[in-house]
């Protein structure tokens, strides 16, 4: 049965049970009953209040024209590490709630740890491990060289004790890892159900808000890399970042998902080394393979992240199907995407992969959303079907539509000062994309506009 102050609700049609039932009896939905609390026979108070009566209603806010609502805009605190704080959008910003999601042992403990070291010289923080002991955390901080910082911590995943040291610390900067090793009294499921992840981060939300404490929350990923738990935790807070990476890889990147405080999409690179996780200054760096001489099927794409533009090699092969249905398949581009290029490659380009396996890899581990990155992908296939490589220097971006056209790309003019900045002499671009002053060169670099696909392929045949 059903602690007092708890229902069970159904995630489909809304019915309620006073006791959870594999099938709902009002729809005859499997498995979608989810407890939830009442609110009106809670056991605990509001967060920190321990096992207190439950606190009186606060007075509703007042209604105000919008014209009388103060427009400050909202100080960031710089976290000390660049490559962060371009993601957050300047850094973290107090009463504001974080959520990181990664897979495991991808360093979202070790990279919060480094933070909470860095601006406990200015402020007080503290970090709450729900995952690992006091000792644990220690040696962490101790192969990172960080056993001197003055981080506050606590194990404990009870979300009432936790309240309770908020309460009594006042930190300007607070660390949950996880909160879906976090429970509260009030809930009898156990810790990482639905209904406790939403009720603890929606209290935590809470005290973020009225305290003024920046919360950042650990969260878990399923298998198929979304965040565990209900959908309803990233509508909760302020600020989504994904951890990416591969496990065989020393290169992390954190995405911004969701910034209230900051754009969308902006993405940070770092190193893990044995002193922790380092800002990668020169991003193109890593995306970039260096070749000694030019390889066939290799494009280099001038790309955009968020506000950053970014230099990634495309690497295409083509090669003769075993099989009646030819293989279509990439690592970091849209799969289906691929097929669409494919089909007008061959109808306003002429070039047939109908007997061929195509395989396409964006270099680095990076994943590329963009449609911008049509041209370099359609340039490096033909390159590897002709096996003849692309003349060196060369970089290219663009929008290919299902009539051959292709289209222009934002912030043209960024990827290509970005592109010249590293050395590249020659770039092939949308005719939209063309400076207005001087539409054959910038910044030493020959501009090659083109309108169409079969444009593009003829200037390869050209040279």
């Amino acid at each position: 049965m059903a602690r007092s102050g708890t229902t069970f609700v159904c995630s489909d049609c809304g019915g309620q049970s006073a006791q959870w039932l594999g099938r709902c009896p009002h729809c005859g939905a499997w498995n979608s009953l989810v407890e939830t609390r009442t609110g009106t026979a809670a056991r605990g108070g509001s967060l920190g209040a321990g096992r207190a009566a439950p606190a009186p209603l606060a007075p509703a806010s007042a209604v105000q024209d919008l014209a009388q609502v103060p427009a400050a805009e909202q100080q960031h605190m710089p976290s000390g590490i660049g490559e962060l704080d371009r993601v957050l959008g300047g850094g973290l910003v107090a009463g504001s709630v974080v959520l990181l999601g990664g897979d495991p042992g991808i360093g979202k403990s070790t990279l919060l740890l480094q933070v909470l070291a860095a601006l406990a010289a200015n402020t007080s923080v503290l970090y709450v491990s729900g995952e690992e002991s006091a000792a644990q955390v220690g040696l962490r901080a101790q192969r990172l060289g960080l056993q001197g910082a003055r981080v506050r911590l606590m194990a404990e995943i009870q979300l009432e004790r936790i309240g309770e040291a908020l309460a009594a610390e006042r930190p300007s900067v607070c660390v949950i890892d996880s909160i879906q090793t976090v429970y509260t009294e009030q809930l009898s499921s156990a810790p990482g159900s639905v209904a406790q992840v939403r009720e603890c981060a929606a209290q935590l939300t809470r005290h973020a808000k009225t305290a003024g404490t920046c919360i950042v929350l650990v969260g878990h990923v399923t298998k198929e890399g979304a965040l565990a738990g209900p959908r309803v935790l990233e509508h909760m807070v302020d600020s989504v970042l994904y951890f990416e990476g591969d496990a065989h890889s020393n290169y992390r990147l954190i995405r911004a998902i969701k910034n209230r405080y900051g754009g969308v999409g902006e993405l940070g690179v770092f190193a893990m080394t044995e002193r922790g996780l380092k800002g990668v200054a020169n991003p193109s760096a890593i995306f970039l393979s260096h070749h000694g001489a030019p390889v066939p099927g290799s494009c280099v794409l001038a790309t955009l992240e968020g506000s950053r533009p970014l230099l990634v090699e495309i690497q295409a092969l083509a090669d003769n199907a075993a099989s009646p249905s030819p293989r279509r398949l990439s690592v970091g581009l849209d799969p289906a995407r691929l097929a669409m290029l494919l089909a007008v490659l061959h109808r306003h380009a002429g070039v047939s992969c109908a007997d061929q396996d195509v395989f396409v890899n964006a270099v680095g581990g990076v994943r590329i959303a963009e449609p911008a990155a049509d041209l370099a992908v359609m340039l490096a296939i033909q390159s590897s079907l002709r096996n003849r490589a692309l003349p060196r220097g060369l970089v290219a971006f663009g929008e290919v539509g299902l009539a051959g056209e292709i289209r222009p790309a934002p912030r043209g003019q960024e990827r290509l000062r970005e592109a010249a900045k590293l050395g590249f002499s020659a770039a092939i671009i949308p005719a939209a994309n063309a400076p207005r002053h001087n539409p054959e060169q910038l910044d030493g670099m020959s501009l090659h506009p083109v309108q169409r696909i079969d444009q593009a392929l003829e200037l390869l045949r050209e040279q």
